[in-house]
């Protein structure tokens, strides 16, 4: 209620239904900005919209879906990939447990998903049956190219996977 929201695209115009942009909202019951953070109060807020940092289309009935982080999202050979896209395919295989996909540079393609995986208990799952698994579940350019097993996580204290750690580790030991 008395909020506004659409789907913008970069240069901030709203996108059709179906296109993929940042998902942006305006209205009165916003915050007015960060907490002694004008530096991040400028980067969120354009016109008055706060852009929320989530990638997310709108369907012909004008139903929202949020496909993903858009800091998370990486692009291959042109194509923008969603990382929770290809971990939801992932952790479906065989032996998996959990999974994180980031995008890792890569000379060719520019960027490329590289998995960090956990293996169920008990299961010994290869880099080779993960990526069989994706390859008649995903496009050829969203299959990770690199499979990295891990016993954990970095973690929030909520849970939540950092992925910035993910990307620390992928430059130190991977």
């Amino acid at each position: 209620l008395h909020v506004d929201f659409k789907i913008a695209g970069p240069d901030g115009h709203e996108l059709d239904a179906g296109e993929v942009g940042e998902f942006w909202v305006k209205g009165p019951v916003l915050m007015s900005g960060y907490w002694q953070r004008p530096d991040a109060t400028a980067e969120s807020f354009r016109d008055g919209w706060f852009l929320t940092g989530d990638a997310a289309y709108r369907d012909a009935d004008g139903f929202v879906f949020i496909v993903d982080r858009l800091k998370d999202m990486f692009i291959s050979g042109g194509e923008n990939v969603y990382p929770v896209e290809v971990e939801n395919v992932i952790s479906a295989a065989p032996g998996v447990s959990a999974v994180a996909v980031i995008g890792v540079m890569d000379e060719t393609w520019g960027e490329v998903g590289r998995a960090f995986v956990i293996r169920k208990e008990g299961h010994e799952v290869t880099s080779d049956a993960v990526i069989a698994h994706c390859q008649s579940r995903l496009a050829k350019f969203k299959i990770p190219k690199s499979i990295v097993f891990v016993d954990e996580f970095p973690r929030t204290a909520s849970g939540k996977v950092l992925k910035r750690d993910l990307r620390l580790l992928n430059k130190t030991s991977v």
